[in-house]
């Protein structure tokens, strides 16, 4: 799927316009993007896309992985790694990685906090891609 199956409807303007709404000083943080995926009724790689061409630094990953300062991630290994959590992300992962679109469904399904299921992937030494803004 690519950027131009979701914005075939929209006009380029709103687009840019919406996604400038959401952000701040250059910035537009992880859950803003996909706010504003959701408020345009698109994809958030749609809106990664968009923010790339428009200059727009993505910041505040919700899994922790970039966009912070001074360090650029800030998600730490977590130990020990429960049981039920290991077995959703090896169960969920592709080519070896664990999608960022997996780790928000496993958050979601288990009642964990994203940022639980990027620790775990720290600790097991997993790395999470592709981002579902296109950053990684």
């Amino acid at each position: 799927m690519n950027a131009s199956d979701h914005t075939d409807n929209m006009n380029d303007a709103r687009i840019r316009n919406t996604i400038n709404g959401y952000s701040n000083n250059g910035q537009l943080a992880c859950s803003r993007a996909f706010e504003a995926a959701g408020a345009l009724g698109t994809s958030p790689l749609v809106i990664g896309r968009y923010a790339d061409e428009m200059g727009l630094k993505l910041v505040s990953c919700q899994l922790g992985l970039f966009g912070y300062r001074p360090e650029k991630k800030i998600v730490k290994p977590a130990h020990p790694v429960n049981m039920r959590l290991a077995a959703a992300i090896e169960q969920n992962l592709s080519g070896g990685s664990l999608p960022c679109i997996a780790a928000f469904a496993i958050a979601l399904n288990i009642g964990l906090k994203k940022m639980d299921v990027s620790g775990a992937c720290e600790a097991l030494e997993i790395k999470i891609k592709p981002c579902q803004l296109g950053a990684f």
